[in-house]
């Protein structure tokens, strides 16, 4: 099989050496043309959450820096993207990604610009449908004055809509593992409402039967090893699943499973009683993440 652009580009990516600095990555990407720092910020919007490390994760870093530190090179690359992409999904990560982050810290220098690109540029009308600043904000009436929400809503909705809706209630332990992992591997790009479902179950396991929750815990670790995919176990379910109410158990799982043991290693519980506490400090010792 041929190996498409985005496949050459990221392997560029993670064969280059590792960038252990902001500056360092920012002396290597300011240096590159428009077009070529476009489609890596592309090719990035595809990676799934899992492969987000290393180098990719610093390169991914900068393009969110970009808009406060370059709003004028932001810009340029929004537009070079809308003339140059056609996946739409990956387009309208533009919105999140730049033009509300621009909006926000640049938003007087940068408004009579975009009225300027916006008035000959369609795909920039439509992006411009997603993007709120508040309603108090004297831009906000600007933007509206240029956008295409209608557009706009219609693509994000079809964008949100999973063409199989999780029945969360009603799955197993095992399925609903499975589904987490699924769900929180994604590229922020492909994810969709079933994402926000898996989370509103998570809180309802968490408020009406934590054993439950642990259980799914146990469960995720037996299908996965992804440090990426832990980190988000350990700092969010596990996390908050831990209160005095839980800790016996969550003492006898770790002392029975060193896997878990070793994921109690990411969560932060400073703001914990003391109790608490001192029984969590007991269990990870100097394994803290």
């Amino acid at each position: 099989m041929e190996p498409t652009d985005d496949t050459r580009l990221l392997k560029t990516i993670a064969a280059a050496p590792q960038l252990r600095t902001p500056d360092e990555t920012e002396a290597l990407l300011d240096s590159m043309p428009l077009g070529e720092l476009a489609s890596m910020w592309c090719a990035l919007q595809r990676v799934s959450r899992r492969d987000q490390i290393g180098s990719i994760w610093a390169i991914k870093v900068y393009f969110d820096h970009l808009p406060h530190r370059k709003p004028q090179a932001a810009l340029d690359l929004v537009l070079d993207v809308l003339k140059t992409e056609a996946d739409k999904p990956t387009v309208m990560q533009l919105n999140d990604k730049f033009l509300l982050a621009l909006f926000y810290a640049h938003g007087k220098e940068m408004m009579a610009r975009v009225e300027q690109e916006a008035a000959h540029n369609d795909r920039l009308r439509w992006l411009l449908g997603g993007v709120h600043v508040g309603p108090d904000d004297p831009l906000m009436s600007r933007i509206a004055s240029l956008a295409d929400r209608e557009a706009w809503h219609a693509d994000h909705l079809a964008q949100r809509t999973p063409r199989e809706p999780l029945d969360c209630a009603n799955m197993s332990v095992a399925e609903l593992a499975r589904a987490w992992v699924e769900q929180y591997s994604r590229s922020e790009r492909d994810q969709d409402d079933n994402l926000f479902a898996i989370m509103d179950f998570e809180r309802d396991l968490r408020e009406d039967d934590p054993d439950r929750m642990i259980d799914l815990i146990l469960e995720i670790l037996k299908i996965e090893s992804n440090p990426v995919l832990l980190s988000l176990l350990a700092a969010g379910p596990l996390e908050d699943v831990i209160s005095v109410g839980t800790i016996d158990r969550i003492e006898r799982e770790a002392r029975a499973d060193a896997r878990f043991r070793d994921l109690l290693g990411g969560v932060w519980y400073y703001r914990a009683p003391d109790d608490l506490k001192a029984r969590l400090d007991a269990l990870i010792g100097e394994s803290r993440w």
